[in-house]
């Protein structure tokens, strides 16, 4: 896969949004072109863009992989698309299948899974159900937010804690703390582990990179907090990006063990599908003078190409400049203690099948 061209100039930034692109997914069957020469298109696309949210029941609720990449094999997601905005989101793809565009639909349309935690207590019922840690939150933050208004995460904690259903959560908000009791109420059965997500402690890079997210001292505040509420937490540094913020690697491992974090783990920049145009024009954009060379040193990560899905390197990459961020990663890790405990100590034996529908006192 060559090098994409550069970015388009008529895709201006939007401040608060981690892209104007709105770029068709890879099963429109017809794409619009617009004529880079109206200034009423140019003014329309620079504006600022509400967020929509659309309210869907949805027929399941928890979702499963095989994977041999990621440490779960169950997971919920509560929403589709995430108003986060950023850039290098793997989620982004997914909003093709919704026929919205993985680009600027992704962060300003969103779908909330209304029904969710009825489908949760139904799925735990049902008599095929055997329990196994439920990753909360994976494609898409399930902290974003409209979770403050909507709180459908809550309500499927409050059906983990009824029940005790193992739950690991990963987040990058602050709104986590508004759940502070359920989760240390769960702490104390062993049924949750949290991850914070801290990709840069740069502000600057920060509201570019995730534009409507906290920033990574507050993060670290937030792993600090939850710590003291004896709430197991980890700590992922993702993703590591080439000459964007890899050197800040060694920084985040030693103020995650600062703040009480228990591990860490790190994941290399991953571009799929349409992630990668939108990151080339995003590099363009913010780093055009060493825009070329990000891509490059992917491509040398990636077989020469943008994105290798192969398990066992998707996550990490190949090559020598991988195997360097690899050995920096594990230096820093065993200098600060921080071991990888994954979701090892969660505790499925305490598991409580619901009740039949009509024998239950309701929760909400």
């Amino acid at each position: 896969m060559s090098i994409p061209s550069k970015t388009n100039p008529f895709h201006l930034p939007i401040k608060g949004r981690g892209t104007a692109n709105n770029l068709a997914g890879r099963f429109a069957i017809t794409l619009v072109e617009v004529d880079e020469n109206d200034e009423n298109v140019a003014l329309l696309e620079t504006s600022s863009p509400k967020t929509e949210v659309r309210y869907e029941r949805a027929k399941s609720i928890i979702s499963r992989n095989n994977s041999p990449d990621v440490p779960f094999r169950q997971s919920i997601n509560p929403y589709k698309g995430c108003e986060h905005g950023c850039i290098y989101c793997f989620a982004r793809p997914t909003h093709a299948y919704l026929d919205l565009s993985p680009g600027l639909d992704f962060e300003t349309r969103l779908v909330a899974k209304t029904n969710a935690a009825y489908l949760f207590e139904e799925e735990l019922a049902h008599p095929n159900y055997r329990c196994e840690p439920i990753a909360l939150g994976i494609n898409t933050d399930a902290y974003q937010p409209i979770e403050k208004e909507l709180k459908i995460t809550r309500e499927l904690l409050q059906i983990a804690l009824a029940h005790h259903q193992p739950i690991s959560l990963i987040t990058k908000s602050t709104l986590i703390l508004r759940d502070i009791d359920i989760l240390a109420q769960m702490a104390e059965k062993k049924l949750v582990h949290v991850a914070i997500s801290v990709t840069t402690l740069d502000n600057d890079l920060k509201r570019i990179l995730e534009p409507r997210t906290a920033s990574g001292a507050t993060r670290l505040k937030v792993i600090q907090t939850l710590r003291e509420a004896r709430i197991p937490v980890s700590v992922l540094a993702a993703p590591v990006i080439p000459f964007i913020n890899d050197h800040e690697l060694e920084e985040i491992v030693a103020a995650s063990a600062k703040v009480g974090a228990q591990s860490i783990n790190y994941i290399m920049l991953r571009l799929p599908h349409e992630i990668a145009p939108l990151f080339a024009d995003w590099l363009q954009q913010h780093y055009p003078d060493r825009a070329d060379h990000v891509l490059q040193r992917i491509m040398d990560m990636r077989g020469g190409k943008l994105y290798d899905s192969r398990f066992g390197k998707r996550m990490t990459g190949e090559g020598l400049f991988a195997d360097l961020i690899n050995q920096r990663f594990h230096v820093a890790r065993r200098k600060y203690g921080l071991d990888d405990n994954r979701l090892s100590f969660l505790d499925c034996r305490q598991f409580k099948v619901p009740p039949k529908e009509g024998d239950q006192m309701p929760l909400f």
